[in-house]
């Protein structure tokens, strides 16, 4: 079975790849972002204490 991405809205070239990360307690968050795989696009949306952002810039974590 193959998983399907949502097509992405904005180049209508790449898909959005969904992203997970913990949150301060330890406890994993699935879906915490989507992201575009299409690197001339950049197009993300993200969760964040409950409110939604998109547009970001997407850079590598230092951590």
């Amino acid at each position: 079975m193959r998983a399907r991405f949502a097509r992405c809205l904005r180049c209508k070239e790449g898909v959005l790849l969904p992203l997970s990360d913990y949150g301060r307690d330890g406890a994993p968050i699935k879906f915490k972002a989507w992201a575009c795989n299409n690197p001339t696009c950049g197009f993300n949306i993200r969760i964040d204490n409950g409110e939604i952002s998109y547009g970001r810039s997407i850079s590598q974590s230092t951590k």
